[in-house]
């Protein structure tokens, strides 16, 4: 048996709709569900998404906006910054 290949998060979906859709999959939950710091309490937990673009720190229970997928975006940090 030859070697197998990892496929992660999107294993659960077997050969269905296609390797690139797959792909695009995995990375974006991947970014979701990875520990992020909490612009309030700089903790590095797991936000919790309580619907679409509105996060929940679990140490805090403070309820921000964000991205979609993620707790926070490129350009809202890039907005951050200046």
């Amino acid at each position: 048996m030859g070697r197998l290949k990892v496929t992660g998060i999107a294993g659960r979906f077997g050969a269905r709709y296609g390797s690139s859709l797959r792909k695009k999959w995995k990375e974006i939950m991947e970014k979701r569900y990875s520990e992020v710091v909490c612009p309030f309490c700089k903790a590095r937990v797991t936000m919790k998404r309580l619907s679409v673009g509105i996060w929940q720190c679990p140490k805090c229970e403070t309820i921000f906006a964000g991205g979609a997928y993620t707790p926070t975006t490129e350009v809202g940090t890039q907005k951050a910054q200046q």
